[in-house]
């Protein structure tokens, strides 16, 4: 008798299932309509936009090139290297200049814009950042470096490398940032998102960040668009260098102007903190401390903190009387 009634319970649910479906033609005609809605956004015709995971692919493939053996799927020694470097750089280039032939072309047919004759383009400049990776290796390795010297808990360089999301990040801010130099569209703005959404930390392409920068811990930091980063400087989680409040039409009226801060060699900011504004300047060897908020400059060699809260201490019932005359005695002290 159960079997029959379970029987009777899926024939019906499938015929639910069908009525139900019988409704899908009458809401895909409405979504079609809606289409041709001007308040609305489509992508139909145009290039189609590129896809994270082939940009994901791309990132893993600079990263195998930059750190030669770390993230290989086999080991590189060498009997070896020149066939697997060789044959990486090679697929690097093909996905990159892909990739930017593949942005070009979109923007073009897009918005309209004069020829720029992408395929050449998009190889010319592919080459151009292949060339910098040699050096784009010796800034990193001072990024590394800086990480080692500055944090007790990294065990090794390899840890660093492996494991730290800062790195990570830096790592594909540079290399968004080197396109973003070459007038590159969009790609630039996808990668360092992808990194965001790996990390936790946001830094915009356009951002301009000198040798030896560290990301302590990472998540929550933002670094807009026109900030200025000089050397040796080190960052802490949550940390905001960003823009003051915008006005309205902001996008047209400060596009292009310097909307972030200046941070000048060897400072420390750390967590919590917010700077804001174009002309605001953070000088040299200065430290900015936890949860500070910050809309105008300080001079070099200049510390700035936030007085220390007034703490509230509430006993529970139980709290023995010893307990509460020590916390007394301390609060007095």
């Amino acid at each position: 008798m159960d079997d029959i009634l379970k029987n009777n319970l899926c024939r019906t649910s499938r015929e639910n299932a069908s009525e139900h479906r019988k409704e899908l033609p009458k809401l895909i005609e409405t979504i079609l309509k809606s289409m041709d809605d001007n308040r609305c956004f489509a992508h139909i015709g145009d290039e189609p936009i590129h896809f994270s995971t082939t940009v994901k692919a791309m990132i893993d493939k600079f990263r195998e090139i930059l750190f030669p053996g770390y993230f290989s799927k086999e080991k590189i020694d060498g009997a070896n290297i020149a066939y697997s470097l060789g044959q990486g750089i090679s697929q690097l280039y093909d996905i990159l200049s892909e990739q930017i032939v593949h942005v070009l072309r979109h923007d073009c047919l897009r918005y309209g814009l004069p020829c720029s004759e992408c395929t050449n383009t998009g190889n010319d400049i592919a080459l151009k950042v292949l060339s910098q990776i040699p050096a784009l290796r010796v800034s990193l390795a001072e990024d590394i470096k800086g990480a080692y010297e500055g944090d007790p808990a990294a065990k090794s360089h390899d840890e660093i490398i492996f494991s730290y999301p800062g790195l990570y990040a830096i790592t594909v801010y540079r290399i968004a940032h080197m396109l973003h130099n070459l007038n590159v569209p969009q790609l630039p703005r996808i990668m360092s998102e992808h990194a965001h959404s790996l990390t936790g930390v946001d830094i915009h392409p356009g951002a301009n960040i000198g040798g030896r920068f560290v990301i302590d811990h990472g998540t929550g930091i933002v670094i807009g668009e026109t900030s200025v980063i000089g050397n040796n400087v080190r960052v802490y989680q949550n940390v905001t260098i960003g823009a003051l409040s915008l006005p309205p039409n902001a996008g047209k009226k400060l596009r292009g102007a310097k909307r972030h801060p200046t941070i000048e060699d060897d400072v420390i900011i750390y967590s919590g903190a917010t700077i804001l504004g174009g002309e605001t300047i953070i000088g040299a060897r200065s430290v900015v401390g936890g949860n500070v908020w910050l809309t105008e400059s300080i001079p070099a060699d200049t510390k700035v903190f936030i007085e220390s809260p007034r703490l509230i201490y509430k006993y529970q019932e139980n709290t023995p009387k010893n307990t509460r005359e020590k916390i007394n005695h301390e609060l007095k002290a």
